[in-house]
């Protein structure tokens, strides 16, 4: 599996995504690298990537205000003794949550067509997919941090359908586990709304000028 020379050692270090991971040997990089991927994905990377250097060009004023305060805010977060420490969601997490708001709200992505021209593989065809409503799938590693990029999708939907006119987003969710394991380690965070306050999901009221608690 290669690991490219530049790759950091960090987990909250922005990628470039000329250096990320790929299931294949480090020589196979220049010929392989797209085609040993899932679809789409090298494409979006490079246009996230490309779309954050810009403050998130195109994106609701509320979708801009919560990703600012997710990624670029320094927060310190309580411990049982009384001090604080620093809390930074892993990159991974910022890369997923900024990919689904990049497709929702800067290139307004609303079907399975528009998604495809992300594709530069040429593996894939709007028949192979029989749904027609529009479907964001966020392929993440065990242990990488799935439950948090939840909590801030789920509270994005949820602001950008309260302060954005016109938003098709919703502001009730429906969370479907696997099997009875994964559903005990969700209720863990979600139950009684517990992951919004302990995580900084939601921002002070005033910020931006709006109410978020």
């Amino acid at each position: 599996m290669a690991i490219h020379p530049d790759f950091p050692s960090s987990p909250y270090a922005i990628l470039n995504p000329d250096v990320r991971w790929f299931p294949a040997a480090e020589i196979l990089r220049e010929s392989s690298y797209e085609k040993l991927l899932p679809p789409l994905v090298h494409e979006l990377r490079k246009k996230v990537k490309a779309w954050r250097e810009t403050g998130y060009v195109g994106a609701a004023d509320t979708s801009v205000a919560l990703l600012n305060w997710w990624f670029k805010k320094e927060h310190l977060l309580p411990k049982a003794d009384g001090t604080t420490r620093t809390f930074q969601y892993y990159y991974a997490q910022r890369e997923a949550v900024e990919t689904v708001i990049y497709l929702y709200d800067a290139v307004r992505v609303k079907d399975k067509y528009d998604l495809l021209r992300f594709d530069s593989s040429g593996a894939v065809s709007a028949s192979m997919f029989d749904e027609e409503w529009l479907r964001f799938v966020i392929k993440m590693a065990t242990g990488s941090g799935k439950t948090k990029v939840m909590s801030l999708i789920l509270a994005w939907c949820y602001f950008h359908k309260l302060y954005e006119p016109d938003s098709e987003l919703a502001r009730n969710f429906l969370v479907i586990a696997p099997n009875i394991i994964v559903l005990d380690r969700i209720r863990a965070d979600f139950d009684g709304l517990r992951i919004f306050f302990t995580d900084p999901v939601l921002p002070d009221n005033g910020y931006e000028g709006q109410n978020w608690r």
